[in-house]
């Protein structure tokens, strides 16, 4: 058995900002001394793939840059049903890895099978957004952040060495670990609900406080995470709560605001209500639950369910990252709110129902029921959000201003089916439905394809294509 490395990788549907992402993490572990394999997991179509590709032939790299896209993907899916030798269960297998925020993370977990696996999103940056003068944190607080204006000054870019950062968590057990980790339950956000990663009250600044809970010495890390600035974690409804608040912008989508930390401390945990996976590290040696496979952005939601076994924990490992959340190829705001109100929905239904977890999944008995009250609620907070619109616009006296709010309004209302309650209930009951039965298809078939790879993993590579870029030299 080969001893297992840490591979990076950048999932992406975003080619032609990848490049920038690549020199910038490529940079830091060369800086700190490491050697990483990096590889980019490409959802774009093929006619992006053959009109960005060129671009990362072009970045210049210490490290060996590996590209899995379109062409690869569908070798790979080949190879699968090939094994499984069965037509029928061509399109689960197509579903587990379509081309989806989750079904690309299934990539990465796959092709990283007895590895560690260190997880970046194509917008993150190496760096933070730290305060200038820190702060020292309450007894029981792990982190305190707040929002800064772009143009504000008091805070700089700090750089942290991610990899130890990782290698210092990562499948160890918590008896292994620095003694420098917090440990406890869970944390608790001062303004968010972490179980549906909703804003229970928008405000500027805010905490992760550590509830106390014994932590087993033999537990080992399988997720790890570092914290994130910049545009962290803010729902679509932060961003309209901001912009009404802000009688100086004119253009919804040009955030004002960056996310700072004050100070911050790495902790382990029993349980993570934040598991992130734009910025995750996963001990994936034995192989891990498959991502939920849903263009819908909660794909990450099964580890904080999975994470929830005696023996398992997680981490907040003592580093930062940045996030700089590019507007390229991003939904419009409107269909941001109506993804974020489905996905909350789900969560909750999934949570409620959840009665086994294994080494490689979880089962629940949510069958994909949506009741009149489920969306009766969701419209009955979202016609408020579009009433305060209404209202902003037609007391601004920015044209700009008004012109954009107005335009929010009225796509706001077309995504939510014009706030008709009995078609709005229907569309979301089709939705909803679709997604969870593609998940429970996922979650059964994933074991038997885990088993299939890592038996194969050793014998072939799966199919990957080493980029013939520009390599740096010692001494450059």
């Amino acid at each position: 058995m080969n001893q297992p490395q840490t591979i990076f990788t950048i999932p992406t549907y975003r080619l032609r900002d990848v490049p920038e992402t690549i020199e910038a993490y490529d940079d830091n572990f060369w800086r700190n001394g490491h050697s990483a394999k990096i590889m980019v997991f490409d959802d774009s179509s093929f006619a992006n793939h053959q009109k960005y590709y060129s671009l990362l032939e072009q970045t210049r790299t210490a490290n060996e840059l590996i590209y899995v896209g379109p062409r690869e993907k569908e070798e790979f899916i080949s190879f699968l049903n090939h094994k499984l030798r069965g037509q029928k269960l061509d399109s689960l297998v197509r579903n587990l890895f379509r081309p989806s925020y989750g079904g690309n993370r299934n990539f990465t977990l796959i092709y990283t099978l007895g590895q560690y696996l260190i997880s970046s999103d194509d917008d993150m940056r190496p760096d933070a957004l730290i305060e200038d003068g820190l702060e020292s944190l309450a007894p029981g607080e792990v982190c305190r952040g707040k929002l800064y204006r772009t143009s504000d000054k008091g805070y700089v870019h700090k750089s942290f060495d991610l990899l130890t950062a990782f290698k210092e968590a990562l499948g160890k057990k918590v008896a292994q670990m620095p003694a420098n980790y917090e440990k406890g339950e869970l944390l608790v956000d001062t303004s968010m609900d972490l179980e549906t990663n909703t804003t229970n009250n928008f405000s500027r600044e805010n905490s992760l406080d550590l509830q106390t809970g014994k932590v087993s010495r033999d537990s080992i890390v399988k997720i790890a995470q570092t914290y994130r600035t910049g545009t962290n974690d803010i729902d679509a409804l932060d961003y309209v709560e901001m912009f009404l608040t802000d009688e100086s912008q004119a253009d919804i989508n040009a955030l004002n605001d960056v996310y700072v930390l004050v100070n911050f401390r790495p902790v382990v945990t029993n349980k993570n209500w934040r598991i992130d996976c734009g910025v995750a590290g996963y001990d994936n040696r034995l192989g891990l639950p498959p991502f939920f496979p849903t263009r819908l952005r909660f794909e990450d939601y099964i580890y904080r369910l999975w994470i929830q076994q005696s023996g398992i924990a997680a981490a907040h490992v003592d580093a930062v990252q940045r996030h700089t959340k590019s507007n390229y190829m991003r939904n419009p705001m409107a269909m941001e709110v109506f993804n974020e109100e489905l996905c909350s929905l789900l969560k909750k239904k999934i949570k409620d129902s959840v009665y086994q977890r294994d080494d490689l999944g979880i089962k629940f008995r949510y069958k994909g029921e949506v009741t009149l009250d489920d969306t009766q609620e969701i419209l009955q907070k979202v016609t408020a959000v579009h009433a305060r619109v209404l209202e902003s616009a037609a007391r601004t006296k920015d044209a700009g201003r008004r012109q954009t709010l107005n335009l929010f309004a009225e796509n706001l209302a077309k995504v939510f089916y014009g706030f008709e309650p009995d078609f709005f209930q229907q569309n979301v009951s089709r939705i909803v439905d679709d997604v969870i039965s593609q998940i429970h298809a996922s979650l059964e078939l994933w074991p038997t394809l885990v088993e299939i790879c890592y038996y194969q993993k050793d014998k072939k590579q799966f199919p990957q294509t080493r980029v013939k870029n520009k390599r740096i030299k010692n001494g450059e």
